[in-house]
């Protein structure tokens, strides 16, 4: 019996091992990947893992004989090797990541903004702020961490006359020699607080002159205007403070400023005294013994003209006039000399710069020897190195008008009162710090031939400033 029974299980086996066999073969016929493939699938299970789990989820939950095994990975495959380029080239330094299909083109990020423009570039093209009305003008406020640095600028022709009709299109204004982006610009007149400065130590001639043309004053003002008044000779002294320029206080104050003036020869005066002539205040005549005259000694003041302190008392006065209201103007009627002031000449323009003050006058006497009418950049250097007014007038961005004459005198008035009302004003945005309190430069350009711009060479920052 054991020998029958082990025929009859050897050949039933035999029928059952090769239905196992040909079913093996029927599930896996065309199925199975082939080497390359499997390699590449193999390879990156981090590109594709959650494609890879689910195939091996698959093939381990189900009977070989009711489901096939899953095909070879093609274009699944392909992605995940697509995948890993991918993100080898966005950890690859230096180099950006290309664009999917689906993405479409990937747009270059915007340039930084900025307000500075080209400095070597066209003329402005962004319009500034333009008040509408004068009233706008007077109104017009900026509170900001920046300075607001405001540029008054005159611009005259060859013939000396006022030009306008400019835009802020013809202007280019520079801080520190860096071009400035212009966000003000008005040509409405503004009220001026004019500080007068009037000369009592000139020889009488020219003393007459002056008393003669100063009660043309108040018709070149107008009732917006305001003004004070000073005089000096051998010291300052304040003969009203700021008072309305159309009422009956100007013109008494001024009759009685009038001075006869000095002789010449006289402590006052600019001709030789009675110690014979001198040079930076040294007798040069050896024959005369300075202070005695035939065994007497002569006990003579010094010749004084304290110009500057009279300009710094002005400039003190005017520091209560709102400036972001009026034109802050010191009119200065003189012959130039500054013989004995306390002040310098430049600790007074760095006052008069630290509070946007201008210096505008009429030179007489002495002074106006050289010509007639206004004083520009070619006949300063044919002025008398005593006379200091051009130094005041060009760095504050003054004007000065040269006259002999009493009608001269007058006319003087007129004009300059007048560009000083009408200037255009420029504005911009400092953006440098004002906490170092160091001067800048200002340079104004119009790009306009056979042009003369008159404007302030520096300011002087100021936590006031708006």
């Amino acid at each position: 019996m054991g020998g029958k029974q082990w025929a009859w299980s050897l050949v039933a086996a035999v029928p059952l091992l090769g239905l196992t066999v040909g079913a093996a073969q029927q599930g896996g016929s065309g199925s199975l990947p082939e080497g390359p493939s499997a390699q590449q699938n193999t390879s990156v299970p981090q590109a594709s893992g959650s494609q890879t789990s689910g195939s091996v989820e698959s093939t381990s939950g189900n009977n070989g004989s009711q489901q096939s095994v899953p095909d070879a990975p093609g274009a699944s495959s392909n992605q995940g090797a697509d995948n890993l380029r991918n993100l080898t080239r966005q950890v690859a330094p230096g180099k950006a990541s290309a664009p999917e299909g689906d993405q479409g083109p990937v747009q270059a990020p915007p340039p930084p903004q900025t307000n500075a423009p080209n400095p070597d570039g066209p003329p402005q093209q962004e319009a500034p702020y333009i008040p509408k009305t004068g009233e706008e003008a007077r109104q017009f406020h900026l509170v900001m961490q920046t300075t607001q640095v405001i540029v008054p600028t005159t611009v005259l022709d060859k013939n000396h006359h006022q030009v306008g009709g400019l835009t802020y299109r013809d202007f280019r204004v520079y801080e520190n020699g860096q071009r400035q982006h212009i966000n003000y610009f008005s040509v409405d007149a503004v009220p001026l607080s004019v500080a007068f400065v009037i000369d009592q130590s000139m020889p009488k001639d020219t003393m007459k002159k002056v008393n003669e043309s100063l009660s043309a004053i108040q018709g070149a003002f107008t009732p917006q205007d305001e003004a004070a008044v000073f005089t000096y000779g051998n010291g300052v002294t304040e003969q009203t403070t700021f008072t309305a320029t159309q009422g009956d206080r100007l013109p008494a104050v001024l009759q009685r400023a009038k001075r006869e003036g000095t002789e010449m020869g006289s402590p006052g005066g600019g001709g030789l005294s009675i110690n014979g002539p001198t040079i930076n205040g040294k007798t040069v005549d050896p024959n005369v013994n300075q202070g005695v005259l035939n065994g007497l000694e002569m006990n003579i003041p010094r010749e004084a003209h304290t110009l500057s302190d009279a300009i710094l008392a002005a400039g003190k006065a005017l520091q209560s006039r709102p400036r972001d209201q009026r034109r802050r103007i010191i009119y200065v009627i003189s012959d130039g000399k500054d013989v004995r002031s306390k002040a310098s000449v430049r600790e007074v323009i760095t006052f008069l710069q630290h509070n946007d003050e201008f210096v505008y006058g009429t030179m007489v006497g002495d002074a106006a020897t050289w010509g007639i009418g206004y004083l520009d950049r070619v006949h300063v250097p044919l002025i008398p190195t005593e006379n200091v007014l051009p130094r005041y007038a060009s760095a504050t961005g003054g004007l000065l008008e040269a006259q002999l004459s009493a009608d001269g005198m007058e006319r003087s008035f007129q004009k300059i009162a007048k560009e000083a009302r009408t200037q255009y004003t420029l504005g911009f945005l400092s953006h440098l710090p004002t906490i170092d309190g160091r001067p800048r430069t200002l340079d104004v350009h119009v790009e306009r031939p056979n042009l003369e711009v008159i404007a302030p060479q520096r300011y002087y920052p100021s936590a006031t400033m708006q």
